[in-house]
């Protein structure tokens, strides 16, 4: 009976403790997978900086969409009013008789005569 238990308690210790030995197929399939399983995490984590990188361009981008609207909103409400205020101006121009001055902003460039070149 002490006998039993003995060769129960060496069983039990050799069986928890493991076994270190791996056939060397197996000991080579292990270390593939091991390799296989680093060049995964290291892919893995440079497309999460890459991932990473996009979304703050996304965000920049955004954000910039952003301004950019709220811009041309500014601009289109600005652009209203001058508008109105032009066509205002015009009705006034046309109660009082004097034609609309159509084009006086472009103001006419004189070209200079060419400068001689000395010999």
């Amino acid at each position: 009976m002490v006998l039993g238990s003995v060769m129960l308690a060496a069983a039990l210790g050799v069986g928890l403790s493991g076994c270190d030995y791996w056939p060397p197929a197996l000991q080579a399939q292990i270390e593939q997978l091991r390799a296989e399983a680093q060049g995964f995490a290291a892919e893995r984590a440079k497309f999460e900086s890459q991932l990473a990188q996009t979304s703050r361009t996304r965000d920049e981008l955004q954000a910039r969409v952003t301004e950019l609207t709220n811009q041309n909103q500014d601009l289109t409400g600005k652009l209203t009013a001058l508008e109105q205020s032009l066509a205002a101006e015009r009705e006034k121009a046309a109660k009082t008789g004097k034609p609309a001055a159509k084009g006086s902003a472009k103001a006419k460039v004189a070209k200079k005569p060419a400068a001689k070149k000395r010999p």
